[in-house]
């Protein structure tokens, strides 16, 4: 990991410039998601069916919509016989068993940090524990994963619902969270958690995933410098989100969420020297890109890269249509990000 710290981003306030973080955009499980719908609708042909957003992202959902995938909220608005698939988030056992009853072909492009999540209440339930789910009430990853023990799961929605918990057994608890979290919000939910109940376990290991982490760890190295942080991602990106709300906790003047370089109101711009940018974990570069052309125009040139770790995971494609794409003579290997810069591309 390379530290940047924020005096070493210092700068005379007179000078236009953009710190752009990095990481930002895709993660691994992201990127499996993506591809997964595209490898799909190249193997399969339109439509195919994806439940739910594959990720939580605007611009993704329109561009594989118009490639031919079409997105429902409910197993049961599939075609009986179709093939669905599940979307990065992931489901509760019992839309599993729905798909099945329906006939439907499945594809689950669950992020394994997410799957991960779910082993982990599997097993704890199975030793009796109560479980603390930390997330945020209705979201797609909180369901699914409060549906692999919905008998043994509470959900604290952030600190102050800490006061509202209640366990059969103090010396049998555990914590679990969203992996989309702040890290901050998170440790102090926990923090409390331990006051009320001290005997309070922890996960195996972080269930706030390596990208959540990072994207935020640059966020708060530029914070202090950054007059104005421009945040790309939709509003229903949990991680994305967050983003915001991490760099104007750290000393951001100003901060906004933005889909597009085209929501970006130029008053915001006024008196501003110093514009941060990143995106959520759910963000094709090309939407980065938008923005900092919008930024150049305006005189914001000067980009300078704030580096707070460096990242090379990848995941295999599911199962499911790496089998599949195998039988028929076709590539089941995932893509970098970076190698896919043309116009239009999702990656």
């Amino acid at each position: 990991m390379v530290n940047v710290t924020a005096a070493s981003l210092s700068n005379d306030q007179s000078t236009k410039r953009v710190l752009l973080a990095a990481p930002r955009g895709y993660c691994a499980g992201v990127d499996r998601a993506v591809v997964t719908v595209e490898k799909a609708l190249d193997l399969y042909g339109a439509p195919v069916y994806v439940r739910k957003e594959i990720v939580h992202n605007k611009h993704v959902v329109t561009t594989l919509e118009k490639r031919g995938a079409i997105f429902v909220e409910e197993t049961d608005e599939v075609p009986e016989g179709a093939t669905v698939i599940f979307s990065a988030h992931g489901v509760a056992p019992v839309v599993h068993e729905e798909a099945k009853a329906l006939g439907l072909k499945t594809i689950d492009a669950t992020c394994p940090l997410v799957t991960k999540v779910h082993r982990e209440a599997v097993r704890f339930a199975s030793d009796d524990f109560d479980i603390l789910l930390i997330g945020h009430e209705g979201h797609e990853e909180v369901v699914g994963t409060a549906g692999e023990a919905p008998e043994h799961i509470t959900l604290v929605d952030g600190p102050d619902d800490v006061d509202n918990v209640e366990v059969r057994d103090p010396e049998k608890v555990v914590w679990l969270s969203q992996t989309t979290l702040s890290v901050d919000e998170t440790m102090e939910t926990v923090r409390r958690l331990r006051d009320k109940f001290p005997s309070l376990q922890d996960p195996p290991s972080d269930d706030i995933c390596y990208a959540t982490q990072n994207r935020q760890l640059a966020v708060k190295h530029m914070a202090p410098d950054c007059d104005l942080m421009i945040v790309v991602g939709s509003r229903n990106s949990s991680n994305s989100v967050r983003l915001v709300e991490v760099a104007l906790e750290h000393g951001s003047k100003a901060g906004h969420l933005v889909d597009y370089a085209d929501e970006i109101d130029e008053s915001w711009l006024d008196g501003v020297a110093t514009v941060g940018v990143t995106s959520g974990a759910s963000v094709p570069e090309l939407l980065v890109r938008g923005v900092l052309d919008y930024l150049a125009e305006r005189g914001y040139e000067d980009v300078k890269p704030v580096v707070a770790a460096e990242e090379s995971l990848m995941f295999s494609l599911p199962n499911e249509i790496r089998r599949d794409l195998k039988a028929a003579g076709m590539s089941d290997k995932m893509r970098h990000d970076a190698a896919f810069a043309e116009a239009g591309s999702l990656h």
